[in-house]
């Protein structure tokens, strides 16, 4: 078993392994930027042992750099009202980012 963290970040919490990719939300970062996440929720060691923040853990940052920018599929949306020829449909596309973690830093 590899060593792995919890993190929140974009409002979700993930599972960050190291060298490893993820799909998490946008941040305003460019394709090759690295970004340290921070807001460690919990550390679990390769010995089967584990740390938890309350609510983070200070000693432990998260470096990673960025892959790729893109959108999710599409949502759709639809309202309607019975009877009243009324139907309006909208669509979403989250936007996301692909990560890759280069290494968990516990100092």
């Amino acid at each position: 078993m590899n060593k792995y963290a919890y993190v929140e970040t974009g409002g979700k919490q993930y599972k960050f392994e190291a060298g490893k990719s993820y799909q998490i939300e946008k941040l305003p970062l460019k394709v090759g930027d690295k970004v340290t996440f921070d807001k460690v929720l919990s550390l679990h060691q390769d010995d089967g042992q584990a740390e938890f923040g309350m609510p983070f853990i200070p000693s432990v940052k998260i470096k990673a750099t960025v892959v790729e920018h893109f959108k999710d599929k599409k949502v759709k949306i639809i309202k309607f009202k019975r009877r009243k020829h009324y139907m309006k449909t909208q669509g979403h596309r989250q936007q996301l980012m692909t990560i890759k973690v280069d290494a968990i830093e516990v100092k």
